[in-house]
């Protein structure tokens, strides 16, 4: 039987692309529920046949519309993806955070455990969160399951809020939950506020390449579609009330994946006796920057067999690539809603 599975936040980065994935297995029927703000974005979904998911525009804030969507598909699962979710931007307005990371995440577990009590007890509830809620690494050690919270960030403080209502549902009143916690990002359809688009775009544009601080921070990334391909994966195998951690094992400094941006364009679009490494800029750094996060993904490889099929190398020349051919679409986005201000800068 088809099985119907709620996709809040799917017209986002990382939702958008698990809806395309999700797609490719004829027995699953994405709804997705998104409140469509900046980063929010419906062109994303352009590619899949409009009878193969259904769009509802709305808050998951809002009890109405997502008791009327429990109501109306019968759930088999959750996928949580719809957050707030640019640390510069929480500096600024942490207030927005909280609100869609706590008191959203908050009133699907309430629906949820109204809708488990009352029709199906054995559908599912996945909670995408971050590494970031683990705060900052020293130079040895990863991030584990078992690591203390501590998140540094308004952004990473409002995530791992909604970890533990997430956790606490699940313990208290036996919410089917799973929670997973990811390291950094990239790929297609990720809005241009980021590092590795911004620094795409910007090289494009021939603009200036603005690093924080000294480029010295680390971060572990993660293609996308792993990422999303890892979720799937916990969904269908993963045990109720675990955590599982998600890495690309891909430790890289800030710096460096500038560098390799630049390198990668030289040779894919290059500028006549220049380098694209001739843009590069130091800014003042953004306060409370963690400076190193990496994800021990051990559980989820000899648990459930997961492993990123994408190096960085390759995962980044398939990004660069994408930006480079699908301008229209970053175009229309730095003309409706990303000016590149610096944001979070300026305490």
């Amino acid at each position: 039987m088809m099985k119907n599975v709620l996709v809040t936040g799917g017209c986002g980065f990382i939702g958008s692309n698990f809806v395309k994935m999700l797609r490719k297995n004829e027995d699953v029927f994405p709804v997705i529920l998104d409140k469509l703000t900046y980063a929010g974005n419906i062109s994303n979904l352009n590619q899949i046949d409009e009878n193969k998911y259904a769009f509802f525009e709305g808050d998951i804030c809002d009890e109405a519309i997502v008791t009327s969507l429990f109501k109306k598909y019968n759930f088999d699962a959750v996928f949580h993806f719809a957050a707030e979710t640019h640390v510069d931007r929480s500096i600024d307005d942490p207030g927005e955070f909280i609100k869609s990371n706590i008191i959203g995440t908050y009133n699907l577990l309430k629906v949820s455990r109204n809708y488990m009590d009352e029709v199906n007890q054995n559908f599912k509830f996945i909670h995408v969160s971050t590494d970031e809620v683990f705060g900052d690494l020293d130079k040895g050690g990863y991030f584990k399951e078992t690591t203390p919270y501590n998140p540094s960030s308004p952004y990473s403080a409002s995530k791992a809020s909604s970890d533990h209502l997430v956790r606490a549902w699940g313990r208290t009143f036996g919410l089917p939950i799973i929670i997973t916690n990811c390291s950094n990002n990239y790929g297609s359809f990720q809005f241009p506020e980021k590092l590795i688009p911004l620094m795409i775009i910007n090289c494009l544009d021939n603009k200036p390449l603005p690093i924080y601080g000294d480029g010295q921070n680390i971060r572990d990334w993660l293609y996308v579609m792993d990422h999303c391909s890892a979720i799937y994966k916990v969904y269908e195998n993963g045990k109720i009330q675990e955590t599982y951690n998600i890495g690309g094992n891909n430790e890289i400094k800030n710096i460096d994946i500038v560098n390799i941006i630049c390198e990668t364009l030289d040779f894919l679009k290059p500028v006549e006796n220049k380098s694209y490494k001739d843009l590069i800029t130091f800014v003042k750094d953004r306060p409370g920057h963690d400076l190193r996060y990496a994800i021990d993904s051990t559980k989820i490889q000899k648990d459930l067999g997961w492993m990123p099929e994408e190096s960085f190398d390759t995962g980044i020349r398939k990004t660069v690539e994408w930006y480079i051919n699908n301008e229209i679409w970053w175009r229309e986005i730095q003309e409706e809603k990303y000016a590149q201000d610096r944001l979070g800068g300026e305490i």
